[in-house]
């Protein structure tokens, strides 16, 4: 006999173990930290144990609970693989499934996307966004953009576009910041889901690269995806280390500025990263010929903003 189990909070309690947080797990589900916790609260009391380590920035599963949660991921994703391989067989062959991080979707790729849709009037596009935590998956998306090192084993792997790293805030607080001894009296926006160990883009990467040094102490603003950085810097929240394919849109139309000359260039990339036998496919290359030419065509940064 199957008992009747509490999916819903199954999932929710195997991504919290998964991103070892709530917040990351609910950007995931789509749906409100809270909600999130009250799922987890409420298979706990239906098992009627603990489950988690609730920390202050991070949560661990206790025995049970790693227990727990890795038979879940087992049973769902090789129920999400038999659904996967279903709608795949129903799915109409002019749809492109692409697989991308939230940040890139909403501040590059969404933009664009008219572009595609209008040279591209037989074809549908359907986004998938996905933290990058796990590899990608051929059977879920057609493409996935990802960023990192290019290291995808398996996949055939081309450069998108690379990365420059530089300061953005709003033009509100150009003003308050002629000197990078001036970021001590501000908030650094900090994405805290950049999961590439050293290779991470990170405040102190970027001076490290420009010769400079930060002022101590720094205070930080973490925020749980990168979109999110970029909107906190847009509304004066503090100022973001702008990455920039995710900032260049709101540069150019004068909602961020760069206070600081000094840029350089990201450990990391953007990729374009699919199945071998896409090569193919005409839908899955008229797409990847478009968001090239997407790429190529992005403005030059702007320059340095002036007081």
């Amino acid at each position: 006999m199957i008992v009747n189990l509490p999916y819903s909070a199954l999932r929710a309690f195997e991504a919290v173990v998964r991103h070892s947080g709530f917040s990351s797990a609910a950007v995931e589900l789509g749906v409100s930290q809270s909600a999130v916790s009250q799922h987890v609260r409420s298979l706990e009391e239906w098992l009627g144990r603990d489950l988690l380590v609730r920390g202050a920035r991070q949560s661990r599963p206790t025995r049970e609970g790693e227990q727990l949660a890795l038979a879940i991921s087992e049973g769902l994703g090789r129920i999400s693989d038999v659904c996967t391989q279903l709608r795949d067989k129903t799915r109409s062959d002019r749809t492109i499934v692409i697989s991308c991080l939230p940040g890139f979707a909403f501040n590059w790729l969404f933009p664009r996307l008219i572009h595609f849709d209008l040279a591209h009037p037989d074809l549908s596009i359907s986004i998938a966004t996905d933290t990058g935590q796990h590899p990608f998956s051929g059977a879920d998306a057609d493409i996935g953009i990802r960023y990192g090192l290019g290291e995808f084993p398996g996949y055939q792997v081309d450069l998108l576009m690379a990365e420059r790293l530089f300061p953005v805030c709003a033009p509100a607080l150009l003003p308050e910041l002629r000197g990078i001894e001036d970021l001590s009296r501000h908030s650094l926006l900090v994405d805290e889901n950049l999961h590439h160990g050293a290779a991470s883009p990170t405040w102190e990467f970027w001076a490290r690269q420009c010769g400079l040094i930060l002022p101590a102490p720094l205070r930080t603003r973490r925020l749980g995806q990168s979109n999110m950085v970029v909107q906190a810097a847009i509304e004066g929240l503090g100022v973001a280390l702008g990455r920039e394919p995710l900032v260049i849109d709101a540069l150019c139309d004068g909602r961020l500025v760069r206070p600081f000359a000094q840029l350089t260039r990201s450990p990391l990339s953007y990729w374009l990263v699919r199945r071998h036998e896409s090569k193919d496919s005409q839908k899955v290359n008229e797409f990847l010929n478009w968001i090239r030419s997407e790429a190529s065509a992005q403005p030059d940064i702007p320059p340095p903003a002036e007081l």
